[in-house]
Parts: structure tokens; C-alpha cells; sequence
């Protein structure tokens, strides 16, 4: 798949057009490629380059731009790739924040949007919006489950300032309730922030048997490593969007021993074989690392390949009904995503319905830990 650089200002577009019919595929992609999120967009990039050159036996027209980590400058790409580029179908963003711009004009404009991020938007805005990414409440009951089997009582909350931090916020609020632990503290941070002390001793002061960290990508480790520098002794949880190896990079020894609730990419496997998600996530991983180095598989980029996967088992239903690049294509998809089951991805197997597009069940995370650099699964 070839790439064409365009930059503007605001926005790095990466053009990859295959062919030139008047059938081809044009799927838009808006991502942090820059500013603080993009530790997590320049992977679910590399995972959409392992895509194949068509989808449903229709060529594919790719049209990907940088949202620079910002909402403004999403919704602005979100506008541009439906008037300008007239996409099929937008992909992104990794951003929670930004996720949420486009699902506010995908839902406008009347475009399927796969959020590679657990997006929740406002009643009525997700009509359009399907995401890809497990849905926070499934990863926060895992949190919180392993809370209560290690006997943990109490807990602290350490999150974004943004909508990433307030959905897990409100998501291990409901599991901790449900599980019986009592939050002793809550503290937040904005995602450019370069410290976190005077959070970090508002924590402490709690003396929490365990603190989640509601933060993801690079943007995870610097609170974690506070957390220890500071002296704290107890159990230190990291989210989904934590889950690449930016955390033990940057965190080094002081993320040993802590715990990540992931997706099922991350360690194939551990996947027993008629799992259907084994072939997939294993094929992505061994692509992946071959083309971008040993140990570099991360939820982020399985989230750019599972677009893919989606795209790939709706496509072809959606084009016996309508033509690409015409609303009654657009609809299709839509309908399509809401019909089909079972339709298996690297992180596990995706069911939506036309009032649940999350799609993503229990079975679809693992609890890990960090061991001697790397990723191990905590036993049941």
C-alpha cells in the first residue's frame, strides 16, 4: 500500500490511493499522529499499514490525518473527510477526546465511524459510531474484581482531565461499589502535565490499598513512576490504554509488579487453539513485530488491524445493497454492523446490536502484570 506525505498546518495527510474506480473504497482515518496522544495514534497507523489492498474485492482509497491529539482539529478532520473526501467510513480516533468529535459529526453527517478508543458520547450522538476498543466498564469490573480476589479494601483513583479519565472514573466507581471496595481519593491531571507530585501526595495521605491510573500510552508511566518515587507500598493498576510497551520503556523498574487489564492481543498465546480469535491475533502479532521489531505488539495497533477485520465481514454485505460513495452505501455498512454476529477481531469476538455497538464481552481481556520487562499473565 503506497503513502503519499501532504503536510498542512494542522494536519499530516497520509494519502494511500489504490486505483482509481468508481467503486473503490475511500475509508477516512483521523489519528494522533502528534502532541500528547500520539504514542498511541502512530501505532493503530502501523496496524491499519498491514491492511490488504482491498476489502470485499473492491480497491481501497485511504485518506489518514494527523488530529494532532486536539478536538478541534478532529471534528475539523472529521468534516473534511465527509464533504471533501467523501469517505465510506471513518476510522479513529485513539484519543478518547478526539473520538468523541468525530462521533459528534459522524452522527451529524450520517457516517459509520469504528472508534478505535471506548468512546462514550451523549444520548443520541453514537447512532453512528462503533468502536472496537472493549468498552470501559468491562475492563473496569476485571480492575476491580482482582481487587477484592487480592484482598485490596480501599482504592484511589489517579486519572486524565479529559473523557478518558472521567469514563473510567465513573467505570471503576460502578465495579468498585459492586465489589464492595470504598475509594478513599480521587485525583485528576491534564495529559501534557510533567508532574503530579502534589496529586501524588494527596494519595498517599489516603493510604489506598491500591491506585488505578487512568491514563494511557507514554502518558501512563510518568504518574506510576511518581507513585513510587514518593514511597508508595501498595497495588498500582494501569487501563487497557496503558497496554504497549511505552509503559515498561519509560517506567522501567518502577512499573515491576504492577497489574495491566488488556485485550487479547497482547498475549495470543496464552489463547487455547479453538479460540477465534488464536489465528487471528497471532498472525497480526508475528506481522507486526516483523515489520516493526520484536515485542512491539500493542492494544493500540491491534485496534488499527481490527478495523480491518470489521470492514472486511461488512463490506461485502453492504455492496449487494449499494454502491460506495453514495449515502445508501453508507446506511448499509451501518446496518450491516448492527445485523452481523460473531464476527471475530484480534481482541476477541464482536457481537453489536442497533442498541449496544461495543460489541466486545468478558472474554475478550486478561489481567497482566509486568515480570523482568515484559508482559505476564496473572493466574485466575
Amino acid at each position: 500500500m503506497q503513502f503519499i506525505t501532504k503536510p498542512t498546518l494542522l494536519a499530516l495527510l497520509i494519502s494511500a490511493t489504490i486505483g482509481t474506480a468508481q467503486a473503490d473504497i475511500t475509508i477516512g482515518v483521523s489519528l494522533p499522529l502528534t502532541g500528547p496522544a500520539s504514542g498511541l495514534g502512530i501505532p493503530t497507523k502501523n496496524g491499519i499499514t498491514l491492511w490488504p489492498d482491498t476489502i470485499g474485492g473492491e480497491k481501497v482509497k485511504l485518506v489518514i490525518l494527523d488530529d494532532a491529539s486536539d478536538t478541534t482539529q478532529s471534528s475539523k478532520n472529521a468534516r473534511r473527510l465527509i464533504t471533501d473526501d467523501k469517505v465510506d467510513v471513518i476510522v479513529g480516533s485513539t484519543a478518547t477526546p478526539a473520538s468523541v468529535a468525530l462521533a459528534e459529526v459522524a452522527s451529524e453527517l450520517k457516517t459509520p465511524q469504528i472508534s478505535t478508543s471506548p468512546v462514550e458520547v451523549g444520548p443520541g450522538k453514537g447512532t453512528w459510531t462503533f468502536r472496537v476498543a472493549q468498552s470501559t466498564p468491562l475492563m473496569a469490573h476485571a480492575v476491580a474484581d482482582h481487587m477484592k480476589k487480592v484482598g485490596v479494601k480501599t482504592y484511589a483513583y489517579l486519572g486524565y482531565s479529559d473523557a478518558y479519565g472521567e469514563t473510567w472514573l465513573k467505570g471503576i466507581t460502578a465495579a468498585a461499589d459492586k465489589a464492595g471496595l470504598q475509594s478513599v481519593a480521587t485525583e485528576r491531571f491534564n495529559r501534557p502535565d510533567t508532574s503530579v507530585t502534589a496529586q501524588t501526595l494527596k494519595l498517599l495521605a489516603a493510604k489506598p490499598d491500591a491506585i488505578l491510573i487512568g491514563a494511557s500510552g507514554s502518558g501512563a508511566a510518568m504518574p506510576h513512576k511518581a507513585l513510587i518515587e514518593r514511597g508508595y507500598k501498595g497495588k498500582i493498576y494501569q487501563t487497557h490504554g496503558a497496554a504497549s510497551r511505552d509503559l515498561i520503556r519509560l517506567g522501567g523498574k518502577d512499573v515491576e509488579g504492577s497489574f495491566v487489564v488488556a485485550g487479547l492481543a497482547i498475549l495470543p498465546e496464552l489463547l487455547p487453539e479453538d479460540h477465534p480469535s488464536k489465528r487471528l491475533a497471532t498472525d497480526f502479532t508475528n506481522r507486526y513485530e516483523k515489520q516493526f521489531g520484536e515485542g512491539t505488539r500493542n492494544q493500540f495497533a491491534a485496534h488499527g488491524y481490527d478495523a480491518y477485520l470489521l470492514l472486511n465481514r461488512v463490506i461485502p454485505i453492504a455492496l449487494k445493497k449499494a454502491k460506495p460513495g453514495t449515502p445508501e452505501f453508507r446506511t448499509a455498512l451501518k446496518d450491516a454492523m448492527e445485523s452481523e454476529i460473531d464476527i471475530p477481531i484480534t481482541q476477541g469476538v464482536l457481537h453489536y446490536t442497533a442498541n449496544d455497538h461495543f460489541g466486545l464481552e468478558e472474554k475478550a481481556r486478561v489481567m497482566l502484570t509486568i515480570q523482568n520487562g515484559n508482559w505476564k499473565a496473572v493466574g485466575p
